[in-house]
Order: C-alpha cells, then sequence, then structure tokens
C-alpha cells in the first residue's frame, strides 16, 4: 500500500482561503477541502481557527484514507483562449447579423452571450426563460414575453397602436 503523506506536508501546500464577513465575525473555509471551514472574530482570529480545522480536517482524511485534493493552484491548466465551436448555418447567420446589428465582431459578439450566461450559472439564476405575457406593449417600456411556437431565447413582438 502506498504511503500517505503527512498532515505536515499538506498543510504548507498553498490552499486557498476564502474569508467572508457576516454579523458575528469571519468565516473561512479552505476552497478546494469540502467541509474544512471554521469562524473567528476577527480576520488574524479566523486564519489562526481555519489552520487548526485544516489540521483536523487532513487528520481524519488521512486517518479515512480519503483522497485529499491538490490546491487548485496546482491543479490548473493553461488555456489557450481559442476552442473550435459547430453550429447550424441559421445559428452562424443569426448571431452574424446580430454581430453586425451590435457593431461588433461575431467573437466579441459571443464572447458577450457567453459571459452574460455563465454569470448566471455562477449566481446560480437557473430559469433564464421570459416571463409569458399576452399584454401589449411599447417600445420604451420593460418588458419579457415568451411565445409557445418559438424557440424559448426568442421574443416576439406585436405591433403596438398609437406610436
Amino acid at each position: 500500500m502506498k504511503k500517505a503523506k503527512s498532515i505536515e506536508y499538506y498543510k504548507n501546500l498553498p490552499y486557498t482561503k476564502e474569508i467572508v464577513k457576516s454579523e458575528d465575525g469571519y468565516f473561512i473555509k479552505i476552497k478546494e477541502l469540502r467541509g474544512c471551514i471554521s469562524v473567528g472574530e476577527t480576520i488574524e482570529d479566523a486564519c489562526m481557527m481555519i489552520d487548526d480545522a485544516l489540521e483536523s480536517w487532513l487528520e481524519a482524511a488521512i486517518d479515512d484514507e480519503i483522497n485529499i485534493p491538490f490546491p487548485n493552484s496546482m491543479n490548473e491548466k493553461e488555456y489557450s483562449g481559442n476552442f473550435a465551436l459547430r453550429m447550424p448555418k441559421s445559428l452562424h447567420a443569426s448571431v452574424s447579423e446580430q454581430a453586425e446589428i451590435e457593431g461588433v465582431s461575431v467573437n466579441q459578439y459571443l464572447v458577450s452571450i457567453i459571459s452574460a450566461g455563465n454569470q448566471n450559472l455562477k449566481f446560480g439564476k437557473k430559469d433564464l426563460s421570459c416571463a409569458e405575457s399576452n399584454e401589449e406593449v411599447s417600445l420604451d417600456q420593460d418588458f419579457n414575453m415568451e411565445t409557445p411556437d418559438l424557440p424559448k431565447n426568442v421574443i416576439k413582438f406585436r405591433k403596438v397602436s398609437g406610436e
């Protein structure tokens, strides 16, 4: 059987400490080690407390032969910022037309859409669909409406009289 690394070995790795201010002080956790959390009245207290929590967490993991993840900084892959994307011709045409309307390149347009969607996912906004509405709206109103015969991301506008 492979010999486990020591608690000291893991304690000296550059784990990510996340600190959040709360009403009672500071909440702190080791991002990579699920359940390794603590609190303190000050940031300094929280950092000392997480060191104790880390040692206890590592001791339990080693005793129970649980795989201990390495810090994210040691696992990070290098990304080039480029990838190939295949899409239907109709979507390509639609994206190109919208990018032209916005006055940006297709690349810039897609990056902005992907970024917006990624932020919604990061912050837990799971329902990205439009609200259903049969009300008429003027172009200076805020509105969202969904039409059953169109894809969810398509908004159908009706002509509003009087303008």
